[in-house]
This record gives C-alpha cells, structure tokens and sequence, in this order.
C-alpha cells in the first residue's frame, strides 16, 4: 500500500484519479508556478509523483502532495526514484493542477536500510466503526451511537485546505448529495451527513458553523448535515478504521481523502477512496444502507 499526500510509504492515496477513468488535461495557459522539491514516492503506473516542495509563493505552502504528469512526459517518470531533488513547472488552470517541465537536478540516495512500516488496517464492509467522543458546530457532545437507527455518510476536511479538489470539493460533493436527498422526505429522515475536522485547534466549533453553513441546503441549517471535531486520538482512532491519514505541518496539513457510509448499526457500508465518487453514488450507497 502507498501512502497519502505526505506519503510516508504506507497508506493508500487515492486522491487523483485513476488513468483508466482520468481525461487527459490538455495544455492550457492558466496560472503556472515553479516548484521545486525532493521525490517521496514515484509512482509511472498512474503517472503521478509525489514531492516534498517548498513553498509556491501565491499558490500553497510548503508540503508533501501527489502531483500528476501528463501522457507526454510519462517516460520521465521511468528514470526517477524517491530522493530525486527535482524542478517543474505546476499548471493549475482551475481545479485541476499537473507538472510540466519536469528535471532531475540532483539523483538522490536510496536508503538501503528503509525498512517497511506495520501495514494499516484495511476496512472491510460490515466493520464496527469506533463510537468516538466529538463535538458538533453548536458546541454539543456527538457520537456515532446517537445516528443509530440512521444511514450516515461521513467524511473528514479541515477548513483551511488550500487545495479546490480536496476537502473543498468534498464539501461541494456533500451538499449536492444534501440536496438531493431533501427531495425526498422519508429517504431524508433515515439518513444523516457527517463531516469532521481533524484540526480541532483552529477548527472550534464557531469556525465550523462559519465554514458549513454556507453548504447547508435545509432549513434551518445543520439540521440534516453536522460538522464535529474532538480530540486528536478520538479522530485518529476513527480515521485509522476508514485509512484516514494526516499529518500536520508547519502551516498547513497533508492528508488522505475518505469518504465513509454507515448502516444504522454503525457498521461500514462503502468507503470511498479519494474525489472520484459522485453525489449520485454517495446517495444511491445512504439509500441501501438505509433500507429504502
């Protein structure tokens, strides 16, 4: 198994798109940034490498994230290995970003002494999630037991993410499938969106309220769709069950995408790796595991 956005070599990224269902990004003008930073992880099969870059003035921080390289520089991929300090040019025309000009400038070092990590634990529908203690955007205990009797589809964001097709777009993807669930009254009331935030030092429970209710499609808001924090170890412990992983960094965090569906018993479901799911689908797994 690979790792996330920091990628430390272990848990599973799943963020870009595979090539089989990724369309080809055809060049554009858009903004373009130099970056510079150290290989972590190569990975030619899906044309993506991840970098340990230093800060990309105007556009992010300094961290440790996947990128994609296009068809045409795919062979480029074939002679780099983890330790490589690299330059390219990252082309970001909208949500979505890739590398150009891409330079080995220095050949790194593999470290023959590396030895694998313990190996995550891999969900498996019908998993018992833990019943964590969070916070809501009110202030007010929460825990998975209290959906009992429930569907609930879970994620994790935090709301300082720089990045469109991350914890953004999960947010976007989530109130589309509030939407549409509104429409349907009974399907509504069995079911229960849930997002968390696993930086509970900068998101209290007033920035959640501020960051969520822009999303919120009912009325009154935070009726149908809740956002929670809590501590550290409660999060890592229910993340660690789904294959969440982050790490924080000097401004920022890099982490993983995981979408989650309960039953009613609080048992897994369908988890989703990555952005590549749908509001349709995410709908379509809340109604079965619903009963409807």
């Amino acid at each position: 198994m690979t790792r996330h956005c920091r990628v430390l070599p272990l848990i599973l990224l799943a963020a870009l798109a595979s090539p089989a269902c990724r369309r080809e990004a055809p060049p554009a003008a858009g903004q373009r940034y130099p970056i510079k930073g150290t290989v972590v992880e190569v990975d030619a099969a899906n044309r993506r490498l991840t970098i340990a870059h230093d800060d990309i003035p105007g556009f992010m921080p300094a961290m440790t994230m996947p990128f994609v390289v296009l068809e045409k520089d795919a062979a480029l991929l074939q002679a780099m290995s983890a330790g490589d300090e690299v330059t390219a040019t990252l082309v970001a025309p909208d949500s979505r970003y890739w590398l150009e000009d891409l330079v080995v400038v220095k050949k790194g070092t593999p470290d023959p002494n590396a030895t694998p990590g313990p190996r995550a634990h891999e969900p498996h529908a019908g998993d018992a999630m833990p019943d964590v203690a969070l916070v809501d955007q009110a202030g007010r205990p929460l825990r998975l037991a209290d959906y009992r009797g429930k569907a609930v589809a879970l994620t994790f964001v935090f709301t300082r993410c720089p990045m469109p097709d991350f914890c953004p777009l999960l947010m976007t993807k989530f109130a589309a499938a509030q939407a549409m669930l509104s429409k349907e009254p009974g399907l509504a009331a069995r079911t229960r969106l849930l997002t968390i935030s696993f930086d509970p030092a900068h998101d209290t429970p007033d920035v959640l309220r501020a960051f969520g209710k822009p999303f919120q499609k009912t009325t009154p808001p935070f009726t149908h769709w809740s956002l929670a924090t809590g501590k550290d170890e409660a999060i890592r412990a229910l993340g660690g069950a789904l294959e969440l992983d982050y790490v924080e960094e000097s401004r920022s965090f890099t982490h993983n995408l995981r979408t989650a569906v309960l039953d009613g018993e609080g048992k897994l479901r369908r988890l989703f790796r990555g952005s590549d799911w749908t509001p349709e689908e995410l709908v379509a797994e809340l109604k079965a595991a619903a009963g409807a």
